[in-house]
This record gives C-alpha cells, structure tokens and sequence, in this order.
C-alpha cells in the first residue's frame, strides 16, 4: 500500500514538472497589448514591440487597455504590455475593477510618471469662475465631460478621482450633465467643437493630444485640491506630480495633479531567460525609447525596479541584480 501511495504521489509530482516546464517553454512569438489609438500607448507599444522583435523575439502589437491588459496578460491571452501602478493592488487582491485576484501577471518595469489631466474650456471655467477640480463638483454644475473608455487606466482613475471629490458619473447627470467616452482624437474635437466641457484622462507629460488642443481652443489644466490628492493616496497609493510652468501654453504656473506611473507588464510564467533577455533590451535601447516617447528620458533600472506594486518577474529581476540596483 505504502509503495502504491508512494508511487501515486511521484506520479503527481512528474506531472507537475512536466506541466510547469511546457509552461516555461520559449514561445515562438509574443503579443504587446498597448492602448486606443492616438494614445501615447499606442505609439509606445509599437516602438517596444520593434525592439524586441528585432532583438530578442517576434512581438506584434495591438490596441489594449489598462484594466484589460492586466487581466489579457493573466489569463495568457497576451504576453505583455502596458498598464498602471494604480491597477495593481486591486489586482493583487481581486478588487473592484477585477473579479478576482491575478497573479500570473507581473512587473517588467517602471516606465515613466502618469499625469491626471482635467481639461476645461477656458470659457467654462471662466464663467462659472472654476479655479480647481474641486470647484467643479462643489458648485454643482451640469458640465458635460468626456473620458476615455472603460477598461482603460484613465477611466478608472478619472472614476476614482470624481469619487474622491464627493461625486459620481451620476450625480453629474443628475444636474443635467453629460458622460461619454471617446478616444483622444475624438474627445479633442468634441471639444473644440463645444459638445463637451471637460476632458479628463491620464497621460504623460508633456503630452502631444494637449499641445495639439491648444491649437484649436483656449483650455485650462485644473489643478487638484489637496483634499483629493490626499484622498486618492490613501485609497489608491497614487502620487502627487507637478506639471511645470510652462510645458503648456496654458500652464502660466505650476500645477498639482494626481500622479501614477506606466508599468510594463509581463506573463509571469515566461521563462527567466526570456524575460532577462527582454529586460535587458528595453534598457540598452532607451535612446529609441526616447525618439517614440520624450517622458521617457526618466526611464533607468533603479526607478524601473523601486517600488513596483505588480511583482517583479524573476527574469527581470535578474537583470537588475546584475546592474546593481537590486540585492
């Protein structure tokens, strides 16, 4: 009986081995999951995948979302892409937006900072004498604002933030205002074309869809009360970041806004080697990085490794235990 069980269980454990190991085998091709279209994700997923292919491994990219590239990358229906810092302790935990923990996706690295923007009409605000985010709710107005879609990064957080601030996508419509969600191309000329008031998202900074704004409209960036930055650190862990004076025409000082950082993101059961081979690329071709997306001149393997909410993949890991800025 005992050579039975003993045998059943070795049995177990091969099928195990085997199982894992077909997991951890080197796959032929990868798929980059980035962002909507015109988005800075969109153009950066296209400039990852290139590195890679060229590099290390054929990678396509494709158009994603950073609510659903955490959950694609899990479920294996994506290999890698972008997402936020913001997404990962739901992630982690299986909250809200996700329906259940997701621990087969991983950290590759920090990339760069997240801007929450609130755009206004600066005839809106001017009218209605709005100076910050919090005076928008506070006077109760029906403002008309559009976001991007959900399941995309800046639609939780722009969710997240109207919480914060003591409102909700209903409470504006309640006062006769209006939600939609558009792309960045359409929601700039929604609003220049004044349907819409506001246009709220995330993004890097300086960002090509604002400049290009500019151009068509006069706009205020809104600059968030502390009380909801305070706010938002403590439900979300995001962080306070500065757009400085003038990295926007109408930028006249500097303004306080939710901040997060870009993840690249990655399948946890990759291979080591892989994933080492990937992480090492990404960094050694930064100056190309650089070309597709100026944000990314902050881009180094100390702040790409410090204080990641997603885990670190073994194989990224082990490149920054070789340079030095992980024991």
């Amino acid at each position: 009986m005992k050579k039975l069980l003993f045998g059943g269980v070795l049995m177990a454990l091969v099928v195990v081995i085997c199982v894992g190991n077909s997991f951890a085998q080197r796959p032929d091709q990868l798929k980059f999951v980035s962002g909507p279209p015109g988005g800075t994700w969109f153009s950066l997923g296209g400039t990852i995948s290139d590195i890679m292919t060229k590099q290390v491994i054929p990678t396509t990219s494709s158009t994603g979302g950073g609510v659903s590239n955490v959950v694609n990358i899990h479920q294996g229906k994506a290999d890698l892409g972008l997402s936020a810092a913001l997404l990962g302790m739901p992630a982690k935990k299986g909250e809200e937006p996700f329906k259940s923990p997701l621990p087969n996706t991983y950290c590759l690295a920090n990339l760069y900072k997240q801007y929450f923007y609130f755009i206004i009409r600066a005839d809106y605000a001017q009218k209605h004498d709005i100076k910050t985010l919090a005076d928008v709710f506070d006077k109760k107005l029906p403002i008309r604002v559009a976001s991007l879609a959900p399941g995309t990064v800046s639609e939780f957080a722009v969710r997240h933030a109207f919480k914060a601030a003591g409102s909700s996508y209903d409470d504006i419509k309640a006062l006769g205002g209006k939600i939609e969600f558009a792309s960045y191309e359409d929601g700039a000329n929604l609003l220049a074309d004044n349907h819409i008031d506001a246009f709220v998202f995330t993004v890097s900074s300086p960002a090509s869809i604002i400049l290009q704004i500019e151009t068509q409209l006069d706009i205020l960036i809104l600059p968030t009360d502390q009380k909801i930055l305070d706010k938002m650190k403590a439900d979300w862990g995001t962080a306070t970041h500065i757009i400085p004076k003038g990295t926007y025409k109408c930028a006249t000082e500097d303004i306080p806004v939710i901040g997060d950082y870009t993840n690249l993101l990655i399948r946890g059961d990759l291979p080591e080697d892989l994933v080492y081979e990937m992480t090492k690329a990404l960094f050694e071709n930064k100056e190309t990085l650089v070309q597709s997306i100026s944000a990314l001149e902050e881009l180094n393997p100390k702040d790409g490794s410090s204080d990641t909410v997603f885990p670190i993949h073994p194989g990224a890991a082990k490149y920054y235990k070789e340079v030095g800025v992980l024991p």
